[in-house]
Formats: C-alpha cells, structure tokens, sequence
C-alpha cells in the first residue's frame, strides 16, 4: 500500500498542476496492482473529486471561467455518466476499455501539450448540438471506466480554439468534478462496492495534499506545457504497462 499510495500523490500532482484529476492513472495503477476491478471506478472517481475540488477553486478564485463553454457539455454528460456508472461489465472488457482511454488521453496530451501555454487571441465557438453530443460521449465513458472526461475535453476545446489555456483548464476542472460527482452516485447504486473503500483512505489523504503541491507547482513553478508534457508520457507509459499485462 505504502508504493501504491507514493504514486496516487505523484500522480495527484502531476495532474493537477494542469487542472485534471487523475482518474485514468489511477485505474490502471489500481487494475496493475490487482485491486479488485468493481472497487476502483469508486476509487478512481473519488481520488479525482479530492483533487479537482482545489483545482476548481483556485481558478474560479483568479476568474478564469467560462460557463458558456462548459454548460452544453455538462447537459449531456451528467446523466450519461450516471447511466455509465450503474452499469455493471466483465473485467476483460473493462480492461479493455481503460487501455483505449489510457492510449487515447496520453496520445491527445502529448500532440497538443503546447497548446496548454499558448495566449489565444481569436475563439471559435463550437455548435451547441456537438458540444452535447462531445459531452454526452465522454460523459458515458466516463461513468463506466471511473474518470472525470477532462483529459479528453481539455485537448478537443484547446484543438478548436474554444477558448483561453487557462479558462479551459478551469472548464476542464469544473467538468471532472461534476462528472465525477455523477458517476460516482451511478457506481453506488451497486451495493458491492459502498463498503469496499474505507480500506484504501490512505489513497485519499495522499492525493489531497498531492492535488494541493500540484496546484502550487501549476501557479507558482513550471511553465503548463512542460508539466502536460510530463503527463502525457506518463499515461502513455502506464497505457503501455496495461496492454502487457492483457497481453500476458
């Protein structure tokens, strides 16, 4: 416990000195350290609600939100992540699925990870009709594998030029905690996974003070894109480790 709960707070700061949870790192730190899969969606879901809560506060606080961007992919992503959470899969086909999430988020960070410190001049504003149907799809896979969405969002909003790093890096925050949040309710409709979780609260306290360091290292220290950088080949390498193991 004591490797695992070092790299949920490595992870913890990693991702929220750029305004993401850490959901996906953490299923598959949990899947390779053979926690039982039904339990760590909650795990995964939760972690990211400790860490995010700071993120969103922090931004929120410096003004750096743009409800009009995040309102029509939450509209659709809430309850689709509900729905995903209260389903119940077959742990192959979830580990097939988390590979897919892990392979694709580390691929979208690391081809756009200069864009998290570039000063936007000129939005475009995306139809409000694919903005909830983006929502609703990242909503759904959200709720059924346990993370937040914004790894994905954060990269298709910066590849549009939807808005400002910074604001969507709030947009990114808000939209993980609320589905998070959504999920979360979703998992616990399953009554085998409520009493599951009091066993791993060192994960919690360790990803709180890791949200905490990576919210400071993002205002105070490293230039964003280095750290989105340092990111993306994390969850590339993680991504990699996984398909191994499947493979093996």
């Amino acid at each position: 416990m004591f490797i695992l709960s070092f790299l949920f707070f490595l992870t913890a700061t990693l991702y929220a000195s750029v305004g993401f949870g850490g959901g996906s790192t953490y299923l598959a730190l949990l899947l390779i350290w053979d926690v039982p899969y039904f339990i760590f969606p909650v795990i995964a879901l939760f972690c990211n609600i400790i860490v995010v809560s700071g993120n969103c506060f922090n931004y929120i606080k410096a003004g750096n939100i743009n409800f009009r961007v995040l309102t029509p992919y939450l509209a659709s992503s809430v309850p689709l992540a509900f729905i995903g959470g209260s389903l119940s899969i077959d742990k192959e086909f979830f580990e097939i699925i988390l590979f897919i999430v892990l392979t694709l988020a580390g691929t979208l960070l690391i081809l756009k990870f200069k864009s998290f410190d570039q000063s936007i001049k000129v939005y475009k504003q995306i139809p409000k009709i694919i903005s909830i149907l983006i929502g609703g799809f990242i909503g759904f896979i959200s709720g059924v594998v346990g993370i937040g969405g914004g790894i994905f969002l954060s990269p298709i909003l910066l590849l549009v030029r939807a808005d400002s790093a910074k604001n969507v890096a709030t947009v990114a925050s808000l939209f993980i905690l609320i589905n998070s949040i959504s999920g979360l309710v979703g998992h616990f409709t399953k009554t085998s996974v409520i009493n599951e979780i009091y066993s791993y609260w060192p994960l919690f306290i360790l990803v709180f003070f890791g949200g905490q360091l990576g919210n400071f290292l993002n205002l105070k220290v490293f230039p964003v894109k280095i750290l989105v950088l340092i990111t993306s080949v994390l969850v590339i390498f993680v991504a990699l480790r996984m398909g191994l193991k499947l493979l093996i």
